[in-house]
């Protein structure tokens, strides 16, 4: 029996010598999914087989690894916008994972699919995530930019399928071919006519790791994902767009104010100050506002939830798909926004975009990020020998691309603090991210 490590492409089982997992008998009251979801108990297996869990279902066991994974926990100390140490209640990579996988299980049960697939995409989408949010990626994407670049999405494929080292016969977290066809499509499909713009370009370094694995044709990405993966991909949209004006309020970047003038929310800021100015609880004004937000909140992400539901049964009911395959090869998302509610969004999200993400106080913060990413790297390519661990004997004998790639794997790994204590431990300087 060939194992993961020996050289051989994940997607290649030619030769295994074990029965694949084999379904979970469905148990007594388990709910049932509708024809056109993915079936846990008609799972296409794992890469290296295993023998079936008596607990769980496949979905089930994927999303409980993915718990388990260091590179989950390491999502507590990485920065979603604003930095730990600015504040305790600012959201993390984890807490906003969290919240996604909340969105897509609400979603997936009110649409009859299957709830673990989703919520266990929802928790992994974001593992590969370096430290310091998207200034750390932009830094190591340039610092890598003569060897593939670096990305996200592709270092999120590469844990689960490489990087995390727990298990005796394999490396990777072993998933179903689902859960690793969601996250290689969590922004739809990488190649042919339904793929967005420039989609090959600028999913390269995702490609070449999908075509290293032996992944390409078994996760036929030209097609896009099934329900439940797209399901998780629309509750990221949603998590983000809400707990991102959240923080923004909290941080003091913009008003109760400045949001009902922004799109979308202003007809809910309304809505929310006629209630709470109909009761007496309000004790003063930073308590009116702090409720007022909230009660914006949950009614927008209420409404936001309601309208992609509603919408995917109108979808479905003209499609009418009789399996996940139909909804694969329907030519366009299924899980969607109404047209109105997509161009209401948007206009939101131009409003954080100027307003929060490109605000000085934050831009300013993210350079100083970006450069200490940047530094470290440089740091570790010139002089191996300075990354921690005994790490720089296993790079020394790498090609450069190869040296490169595995200083990248190791400081995407990093949380934030980690890096800046890097940072400090080389370079005798403590930078002030501020």
């Amino acid at each position: 029996m060939r194992v993961a490590g020996e050289n051989v492409a994940i997607g290649d089982r030619s030769s295994q010598d074990v029965p694949n997992e084999a379904p979970v008998p469905r148990r007594p009251g388990a709910r049932r999914v509708v024809a056109w979801a993915l079936e846990a108990d008609a799972s296409r297996g794992r890469a290296v087989p295993e023998p079936p869990c008596p607990m769980r279902t496949p979905f089930q066991r994927d999303r409980d690894r993915i718990v388990h994974a260091t590179a989950f926990r390491r999502l507590t100390y990485k920065t979603q916008v604003f930095l730990h140490h600015e504040g305790d209640h600012f959201r993390t990579r984890l807490t906003h994972s969290l919240e996604v996988a909340q969105i897509a299980r609400s979603m997936a049960r009110q649409l009859e699919l299957d709830e673990d697939l989703a919520e266990a995409l929802s928790l992994a989408h974001d593992v590969g995530h370096p430290p310091f949010g998207h200034a750390g990626e932009r830094a190591l994407d340039l610092a890598m930019r003569a060897w593939g670049g670096f990305d996200h999405n592709a270092h999120s494929l590469r844990m689960v399928t490489s990087l995390e080292r727990r298990y005796a016969r394999f490396d990777g977290l072993n998933l179903t071919f689902e859960t690793l066809e969601g996250l290689a499509k969590h922004n739809g499909p990488l190649t042919g006519p339904h793929a967005a713009p420039n989609a090959a370009e600028r999913n390269r370094e995702l490609l070449d790791l999908i075509a290293a694995l032996g992944l390409t044709q078994a996760l036929e990405l030209d097609r896009f994902a099934a329900a439940e993966a797209q399901v998780a991909a629309i509750a990221d949209d949603i998590a983000y767009t809400n707990h991102d004006i959240d923080d923004a309020l909290r941080a003091g970047l913009i008003s109760i104010a400045d949001l009902e003038g922004a799109p979308m929310a202003g007809a809910f800021v309304t809505a929310a100050r006629a209630v709470l100015e109909g009761t007496a609880i309000a004790r003063g004004p930073i308590d009116r506002d702090r409720r007022l937000f909230y009660e914006v909140n949950r009614r927008m992400i209420t409404a936001m939830v309601d309208d992609v539901v509603k919408e995917t049964r109108v979808r479905v009911a003209a499609l009418a798909p009789q399996n996940a395959d139909d909804i694969r090869n329907a030519g366009m998302a299924v899980v969607a926004f109404p047209e109105a509610s997509r161009v209401e969004l948007d206009g939101l999200r131009k409003f954080l975009f100027y307003r929060v993400y490109r605000a000085p106080r934050v831009m300013r913060v993210m350079h100083k990020a970006e450069e200490v990413v940047a530094a470290l790297f440089d740091r570790y390519l010139h002089s191996p020998a300075d990354l921690p661990g005994g790490r720089g004997e296993a790079v020394l004998g790498l090609d450069p691309a190869g040296r490169a790639r595995r200083i990248a794997d190791f400081i995407a790994g990093m949380t934030d603090r980690f890096a800046l204590a890097e940072y400090a431990r080389l370079f005798d300087d403590t930078i002030d991210l501020h």
